[in-house]
Parts: structure tokens; C-alpha cells; sequence
């Protein structure tokens, strides 16, 4: 009598999800093991049952062993791949830089007049605008700092020089107290002009 399609979903009755389980659990270990006589394959096979039972079949040594020599094969399979993946970007890289870098070099000798400009095509010289463009803004952003620096130190100058002047014109007008012979007393502006004329 033929056997009816079985349909791929779970079994909703306890009993025969327990029995199912039971039998293809055996049949998957048997064809394990006829698998690894037939053909000499090191298998390894772990089954945790609905109840957390675990039920395992190591065919060649013991199951450590087995999953050791998996993840050694494993790793060895990722690091060859991305060994691979590593020198291809490397390639990658160190083309892209040695373009640039003749590309650069091109730029510079036209720029210094050891080749004509009219045989650059257009990408050089697109190439070619940029890095003068980006090289002036470099300059002009150091020109601004340079600048800056200076406007800073005349600025600290000046607030230096204002303080002597103010201490200068205290010491002036002491003087003129001290040495007015008339008894008059002098105006702050006659002072102000006087001390900026002994400066």
C-alpha cells in the first residue's frame, strides 16, 4: 500500500509529533551512518528534541573533534576570503593613488611650463583646476591666519601703548601741579595736548 504525501507543517497532535519525531529521528541517524561507511565521510549530526533531549552521532572520532575541524575549516575559508578581498582593495587603492600621483605630476609640469597645456585632455585638466583651486584656498586661508596674527599682536601693541600713555599723562600732570608756578590750575585738554607733545 503507497504511503500519502505527508504535508510539511507542524504536527498539531502531541502524541504523533512524539512519534514522528522518534522514528525520523532514527532514520536520520541510520542514513547518516550508512552515508559514512558508504563513502568514508566523517559525519556529525546533533538533535535536540522538542523536550530538550540531545541526541548526537559522531561517524569519525567524537563530536569535539568534528566541530573543531569545522570551525578550523571555516576560519580557513573566511580568511582566505578576506585575504583575497583585502589584496583586491590594496590593487585597488594603490591604482587609484598612482593615478593621482601622475596625475599631480602632469599638473605640476605644466604648471611650471615643461609641457604645453594643449595636450591635456579634459579630465586633466579638470583634475588640474581643482588642485590649483584647493591650493589657492589653502593659501588665502593662511594669508587670513597670518593676518589675524598680526592684527592681534598691533592690537595687544596698541592697548600697550594706551597704558603707558595713560600712565605717562598721571606722571605729566603731577609734574605741571607740582612745577605750575602761576598757581593756576590747567585744563585737562592743555594737558592731553601737552603730554602728547612730549610723546
Amino acid at each position: 500500500m503507497a504511503r500519502g504525501k505527508v504535508q510539511m507543517r507542524r504536527i498539531e497532535n502531541p502524541v504523533h509529533r512524539q512519534v514522528t519525531f522518534c522514528k525520523r529521528r532514527m532514520g536520520l541517524l541510520k542514513k547518516a551512518r550508512e552515508l559514512s561507511v558508504l563513502c568514508d565521510a566523517a559525519i556529525g549530526v546533533i538533535v535536540i528534541s522538542p523536550h530538550g533531549k540531545i541526541y548526537d552521532l559522531a561517524t569519525n572520532g567524537n563530536m569535539q573533534g568534528l566541530i573543531e575541524r569545522y570551525r578550523r575549516a571555516c576560519s580557513e575559508m573566511h580568511g582566505e576570503s578576506s585575504n583575497h578581498n583585502e589584496t583586491q582593495t590594496i590593487k585597488q587603492e594603490v591604482l587609484a593613488l598612482t593615478h593621482e600621483i601622475d596625475l599631480l605630476q602632469k599638473g605640476f609640469r605644466y604648471m611650471h611650463g615643461e609641457n604645453d597645456i594643449d595636450h591635456m585632455n579634459l579630465v586633466e585638466l579638470q583634475t588640474l583646476e581643482n588642485n590649483l583651486e584647493m591650493w589657492a584656498n589653502n593659501i588665502r586661508s593662511q594669508k587670513m591666519q597670518i593676518i589675524s596674527r598680526e592684527i592681534d599682536m598691533l592690537r595687544n601693541k596698541e592697548a600697550i601703548l594706551q597704558a603707558v600713555n595713560g600712565v605717562l599723562q598721571e606722571r605729566i600732570i603731577e609734574q605741571n601741579g607740582i612745577l605750575n608756578f602761576s598757581g593756576t590750575a590747567m585744563t585737562p585738554s592743555q594737558l592731553t595736548m601737552e603730554s602728547n607733545y612730549y610723546l
